[in-house]
């Protein structure tokens, strides 16, 4: 299996690959950019080019870009290919966490992961005021539901999908989406003490977090790529430090937190 990264950020031809592991992919010339990784699949396709994307060297078609089918399949999709049971045995879909994992995940993509992107890229003031607010409603909501269970991770003692599910905008946002993106009614480390100590734990004692998490890669990103957000391409150097440090295991000491806006509390009791 090869891997290969885009660029931190893409240029008018789009995004393309710039680092390899575990062999050249993909070996054409004409497949630097991921459109023509697209094109290659289906000539005639018309739909955007997104990432992640899976594709079989084999027959030269894609596999599958959409990355919460790939997160439920993939864990165990080479199950009979790995020796080390203890690799074998992760399992984040576990059966006695489906019902609430499937419970969270249709609000917790809706209105946090892809809920900072409608407040962000929308164009209008009403659009933007529209989406930030269910925003913030649902990063109330989730503070609660971590909390209530515990910790350290989302449904208590085991990591699962929510988890990884959730890092994504969660290590983002103090760092881009505040100020790129306007999502600024409030902040993880300032105004969610219970997810800046579940977050403090994911990037700091739990393998493969940090290690997969480069902020300057996340920031330039955004900031270099959004022309119409961001016209003269100025990266942020803060906030300092990324994720802060200081992860209080006694979960029994956290006092959940909220944005206390008015229509942001309305909202979030209608959830």
């Amino acid at each position: 299996m090869a891997k290969e990264d885009v660029h931190k950020y893409g240029t008018d031809d789009g995004w393309h690959g710039v680092i390899q592991a575990g062999g050249e992919f993909p070996p054409e010339k004409d497949s630097r950019f991921m459109h023509q990784l697209y094109f290659r699949d289906d000539p005639s396709y018309k739909g955007k080019y997104s990432v992640p994307l899976l594709w079989d060297k084999k027959t030269n078609r894609i596999v599958n870009n959409e990355s919460l089918e790939m997160l439920r399949w993939l864990p165990h999709a080479f199950d009979s290919l790995i020796e080390e049971e203890k690799i074998r045995s992760i399992d984040f879909y576990p059966s006695d966490l489906r019902d609430k994992i499937d419970e969270v995940t249709p609000w917790l993509t809706s209105l946090i992961c892809s809920g900072v992107y409608k407040a962000g890229f929308n164009p209008t003031q009403e659009g933007y005021d529209e989406h930030v607010v269910p925003l913030f409603a649902a990063l109330n909501k989730l503070e609660k539901v971590l909390h209530g269970n515990g910790g350290p991770y989302m449904l208590g003692e085991q990591l699962t999908e929510l988890d990884l599910l959730a890092y994504p905008t969660v290590v983002r946002f103090d760092t881009v989406y505040v100020q790129h993106f306007k999502t600024n009614l409030g902040t993880i480390r300032h105004d969610y003490p219970v997810l800046n100590n579940w977050l403090k734990n994911l990037y700091h004692n739990i393998e493969g977090f940090k290690e997969s998490t480069d902020f300057q890669h996340i920031k330039e990103n955004y900031t270099k790529s959004h022309k119409d957000i961001n016209p003269l391409s100025i990266t942020p150097m803060g906030p300092y430090p990324e994720v802060e440090e200081g992860y209080e295991s006694d979960w029994s000491k956290l006092k959940p937190g909220q944005v206390q806006h008015p229509l942001v509390v309305e909202a979030a009791s209608k959830l």
